[in-house]
């Protein structure tokens, strides 16, 4: 078969295109995690890289510390108080491929196990622990999310307690008896003043 000069650039314009979405640049901060018929084939670094279509498919993974907010969970005390706790939780990947082979959406996965393990963790304190040892509950949940989420190639790096809401009820029981705390004062300071008049 003898293709003409028309089809032999029709040929030619298909081969340069198949080459050019083939090439992929992977960022500085990217990792790539390429496929080759469906199995594992290979990292792909930084830089300009190549992917065979059709035979090789490749997913980018962004490597740079990220921050995921944890939304408003409601969680009993150890000491039964109902409240509501959020908090924010740094990670980064530490290993593209776990990340990419042994969890699905692991950013997903990351934020649903640091809420179920922070409403775990109050319920193991009372709220005078957990509001006068903030940073060593916030220590806990980074230690037992962070190895959870080994087998994932994540790395957490830390977790701040952003808030505690107190129930309305509460509040008021405190702020009563800070106020009575501070008219007792204010009654010990005359007294203390009228031994010197």
């Amino acid at each position: 078969m003898v293709f003409g000069l028309g089809g032999l650039s029709y040929v030619l314009y298909v081969v340069v295109l198949l080459i050019l979405s083939g090439l992929k640049i992977v960022k500085e901060y990217e990792r790539g995690v390429k496929f080759t018929l469906g199995k594992f084939s290979g990292m792909m670094l930084p830089g300009l890289r190549v992917v065979v279509p059709v035979i090789q498919s490749w997913q980018r993974v962004d490597i740079r510390v990220k921050a995921v907010d944890v939304p408003d969970q409601d969680a009993i005390t150890k000491d039964n108080v109902s409240i509501k706790v959020n908090a924010v939780l740094y990670y980064k990947v530490a290993d593209s491929k776990k990340a990419i082979i042994e969890v699905e959406e692991f950013n997903y996965a990351v934020s649903q196990l640091a809420q179920t393990t922070m409403r775990d963790l109050v319920g193991e304190v009372t709220l005078d622990e957990l509001l006068s040892k903030r940073d060593s509950v916030s220590k806990r949940i980074k230690e037992i999310v962070d190895k959870a989420t080994d087998p994932w190639g994540i790395k957490v790096e830390s977790v701040e307690l952003k808030h505690v809401e107190l129930p309305e009820q509460l509040k008021r029981t405190i702020g009563k008896e800070a106020e009575a705390e501070r008219e007792k004062r204010a009654v010990d300071y005359i007294k203390a003043l009228g031994h010197f008049i």
